[in-house]
């Protein structure tokens, strides 16, 4: 089970047959369990990388947004993490330890639809403490995928 996991994660586009001739395993097991994954909610979905700089199709403004709560008695984070992830706006809500207590990603088509989401629905809240937030400006590796080329070093060096 874990090397199917990992090989989906590694290519989603991995089909049945493709995991089957690679772990040397029986088509028929090697869907049943991708089936039984699927089932149970440990495999939620399957995604593609885009590399949005080359990519020509509309490309979304995105926050990292640290928030710090007020967890509520008896039902810790969990109950003011469930209301801010519902938001359509938020692409990913994590529980971190340190200085804030969520870390959110946000999209909007711009700035403002951003900013808007944090003063109108995010920070009034109740249970949200404060807010700070972080345009992205541009992505260099996502999930493991290197998305731009390092360019070369063009300085002289100095010898003396």
């Amino acid at each position: 089970m874990k090397e199917i996991i990992e090989l989906l994660e590694e290519n989603a586009r991995l089909t049945p047959e493709d995991i089957s001739r690679i772990l040397k395993k029986d088509i028929a097991t090697v869907k049943k369990t991708i089936e039984k994954l699927e089932k149970s909610g440990v495999i939620l979905g399957y995604k593609a990388i885009i590399n949005e700089e080359k990519s020509k199709s509309f490309k979304p403004v995105r926050a990292v947004i640290e928030v710090q709560v007020t967890p509520k008695r008896n039902q810790g984070f969990d109950y003011i993490a469930e209301r801010i992830y519902k938001f359509s706006e938020v692409v990913t809500c994590f529980l971190v330890s340190g200085t804030y207590d969520l870390l959110l990603i946000v999209e909007g088509d711009n700035i403002h639809d951003v900013a808007q989401f944090v003063a109108e629905k995010l920070a009034p809240l109740e249970g949200v403490r404060g807010t700070v937030t972080h345009f992205l400006l541009k992505k260099y590796k996502q999930d493991g995928f290197v998305l731009t080329k390092g360019k070369e070093n063009h300085r002289q060096s100095i010898s003396l």
